[in-house]
């Protein structure tokens, strides 16, 4: 059909170089290939788990929550000790020997000198309940410090998914206009020999202009995505990060895990462990309070000094009388009521993580049952009706438009590949948030 041997030998130059492009990108069934090597002496960001690694370490408000998870250690021993002693000296008939009126007090001159030693003893089990509250506490202080550390840990592993992502499509249009431009080169060879039109031409220059601007949203979604990682990890947030290398390898998960999830969820989710402690404190305040009907006793020794010498000593024992039965009765409904709203709130976190458990799993499957359809389907067809339409495009049997459309097919199965990937990390990110350790 074309007799000008130098323009068949563009578009043979032309379609060699598609093919060459098409075999550099990433085969129907593999996996994204690695981002580019990161620049020298800078690791950070690399992978997510140097991400984590310097989260945990540097996170202000991990570390604010871990001290106060060791406050409340130390809060253990003195909720069941005893409470200090107390002392009181008395200098009682002060004008006893000078029959004045001016009185003194030096303790030889007074009529008598009483010293009183007391201390306060709790009833029977209180303070044995008190220490019980505030080990509970501590073991919610700890867990809330765990529920912290994983949500953070979730966020991390999301983001880092999404700058990969972002880098990834960026990569991805990079080498898409490296093939429109040298589409361009033909369809301005072909108009050039009589054999397109112009608009073949500018359509390929239109295309190149759109992708650029698509290039300009990607580095600010990147740029974007740097700063919240920066964010997270206390750092500056222009602070330079690492290409990411790799996203991590998903686990076969789906529905029918489940069970066994829930189980593990149940076990080491903090958030379940932090409202059990929050229900086993409850519960102890609620027998503190029944044990307040019994009175707490004071006991005293109290020597009585005259003169310079020690003439009589004194003992006593005080308690209170819990005439109050109003006030008890309000204080133990008010307890009782605090532990069945502690109950409920566990019951209700229990309930909230185990179905948003039950919709991660889901949504996991179908974005790894959609990247088994795109990679085993439409990738190698939309790769073929490319082939094809260039193919039909150098023997002038198809226009520029089509070629294009095959093109976007093409695009759009790599870019939906790679976003379901995505979907797939932040799926098993939120899986480990709520089962509470890696998997």
């Amino acid at each position: 059909m074309l007799t000008d041997p130098r323009i068949r030998h563009r578009q043979r130059w032309a379609a060699l170089a598609v093919a060459a492009l098409l075999q550099a990108l990433p085969a129907t069934g593999a996996e994204p290939s690695a981002e580019p090597s990161a620049a020298p002496g800078i690791e950070l960001g690399a992978s997510v788990q140097s991400l984590l690694d310097h989260a945990r370490a540097h996170n202000p408000e991990l570390a604010g929550m871990r001290l106060e998870a060791e406050a409340a250690i130390e809060r253990v021993q003195p909720a069941g000790a005893l409470p200090d002693p107390m002392a009181r000296v008395e200098l009682m008939d002060i004008n006893n020997l000078t029959r004045t009126v001016l009185p003194t007090r030096l303790p030889s001159r007074v009529g008598e000198l009483r010293y009183t030693l007391l201390q306060s003893l709790p009833a029977w089990g209180k303070r044995e309940l008190r220490r019980s509250v505030a080990e509970a506490d501590v073991q919610q202080a700890g867990a809330r410090a765990e529920a912290a550390w994983a949500e953070l840990a979730a966020r991390i592993k999301t983001g880092y998914a999404q700058v990969y992502q972002a880098a990834g499509s960026e990569r991805l249009t990079l080498e898409v206009v490296d093939l429109v431009q040298r589409l361009a080169q033909l369809a301005q060879s072909r108009y050039a020999s009589g054999l397109a039109l112009q608009q073949d031409a500018l359509r390929a220059q239109l295309e190149l202009t759109a992708l650029r601007a698509e290039l300009i949203e990607l580095d600010s979604s990147k740029r974007q995505l740097r700063a919240k990682l920066n964010t997270w990890l206390a750092r500056d947030t222009a602070a330079p990060l690492a290409e990411p290398q790799a996203l991590r390898p998903v686990p076969d998960l789906n529905t029918l895990d489940a069970p066994a999830l829930v189980q593990r969820a149940r076990a080491h989710n903090p958030l379940l462990r932090a409202e059990e402690a929050a229900l086993r404190a409850a519960q102890r305040k609620s027998e503190l309070t029944l044990r307040n009907r019994n009175p707490d006793l004071q006991v005293g020794v109290s020597p009585t000094q005259m003169g310079s010498r020690i003439t009589s000593w004194s003992v006593m024992l005080e308690m209170n009388i819990p005439l109050q039965q109003g006030t008890r009765r309000a204080e133990e409904r008010e307890a009782q009521a605090m532990v069945a709203a502690a109950r409920t709130r566990q019951q209700a976190a229990a309930n909230g993580l185990l179905g948003e458990l039950g919709e991660q799993l889901a949504a996991m499957d179908a974005a790894r049952r959609s990247e088994a359809l795109i990679t085993t389907q439409l990738l190698p067809q939309s790769e073929l009706n490319l082939r094809s339409a260039l193919a039909a495009y150098e023997s002038g049997k198809l226009d520029f438009g089509a070629v294009l459309d095959a093109l976007r097919q093409t695009t759009k199965a790599r870019q939906d590949r790679l976003k379901v990937q995505t979907e797939a990390q932040m799926r098993l990110a939120e899986i480990e948030r709520i089962v509470g350790e890696e998997l």
